[in-house]
């Protein structure tokens, strides 16, 4: 099928985007630049110059297709994360951007748009698992993703199928933090925001692009997209610890990022969040149920790559 994809070179993008061609489809994704243009060539797809927040430019591109697929964001760098101010384009992005992505889907009578969200929105919940029932929060920084999901459930009252993705904390070779993380776990140094003992759920770029793909094929509605076993922070630690080869690593913030209140609500609180909704709608199956297998996977696909770049020095 035809399928257009907004974001298809940030972290997820660069995976969803090979994988989706990998799978047969026809694929044409909106470039800002012509780094990004040259990227989505050089991964099978259609580059088309257009603004995120132009609704009828998107229209008309998205003629023809039989889904699109938003997975547009703009983070800010790991070292901002806690200024409420680095979120502005990112709030942006999620508000004014979806609307625009669902506007010009329904215009262009596109029948499916699949929305990226964030595990993180649900409540904390303790040792408790989550569903896609379960509570969710709203704190200054996940104003964005719930006004995302909003514009998807819009498209599904307009009559489309609007699916929504909550996504784990994405890691893997891309994921900017994750690879940060990573580099300190080699200097000895484990990052933990609260408590040790509190839930992480996340996923594999790898995995989270596959999910990407198996979402053309579902109904409408909300699932979550984690790995199958998450671990605690702690444990966390101990297996990107265990990938790098270090026997220990001195741990921190912990408990004191809990004083910074809402500026670290997302990443401070306990979340065991259940992907059986998916798994049972679809054939998705992630092939790293875990960090444990996926942290590996990682810092050996960082080291080959790390020698590879010396020896083209």
């Amino acid at each position: 099928m035809r399928v257009f994809v907004t974001g298809g070179t940030g972290a997820i993008g660069g995976y969803a985007v090979p994988a989706l061609v990998a799978a047969g489809h026809e694929v044409r994704g909106l470039a800002r630049s012509p780094e990004a243009s040259d990227a989505l060539e050089g991964a099978g797809a259609t580059p088309v110059a257009v603004s995120l927040f132009d609704p009828d430019a998107l229209a008309r591109e998205f003629v023809g297709c039989a889904a699109v697929v938003n997975l547009a964001s703009a983070l800010p760098r790991t070292s901002a994360f806690i200024r409420m101010s680095a979120w502005r384009e990112c709030h942006r992005v999620r508000t004014v951007g979806s609307a625009a992505v669902v506007d010009a889907a329904i215009a262009a009578g596109v029948p499916r748009v699949l929305q990226e969200s964030v595990a993180m929105v649900y409540r904390d919940a303790a040792d408790r698992w989550i569903d896609e029932d379960s509570a969710t929060d709203r704190y200054p920084i996940s104003v964005g993703n719930h006004a995302a999901e909003a514009s998807a459930q819009r498209f599904t009252e307009s009559g489309g199928r609007g699916v929504v993705l909550r996504f784990g904390l994405f890691y893997g070779r891309g994921a900017a933090h994750s690879e940060q993380l990573m580099a300190f776990a080699r200097r000895h140094i484990g990052f933990i925001a609260g408590r040790a003992d509190a839930y992480v759920s996340s996923i594999h770029l790898a995995d989270a692009a596959d999910a990407v793909v198996s979402a053309l094929a579902i109904d409408a509605g909300v699932y979550n997209v984690c790995d199958d076993a998450p671990v605690t922070k702690g444990d966390a630690v101990d297996a990107m610890a265990s990938a790098v080869g270090r026997a220990r690593v001195l741990r921190g913030p912990g408990r004191a990022a809990l004083m910074l209140g809402q500026r670290t609500t997302s990443l401070t609180r306990s979340l065991r969040v259940s992907n059986n909704r998916l798994r049972s709608s679809s054939g998705w199956r992630p092939r790293y149920p875990s960090v444990w297998e996926g942290y590996a996977q990682m810092a050996e696909q960082l080291s080959v790559a790390g020698r590879r770049d010396r020896r083209t020095d």
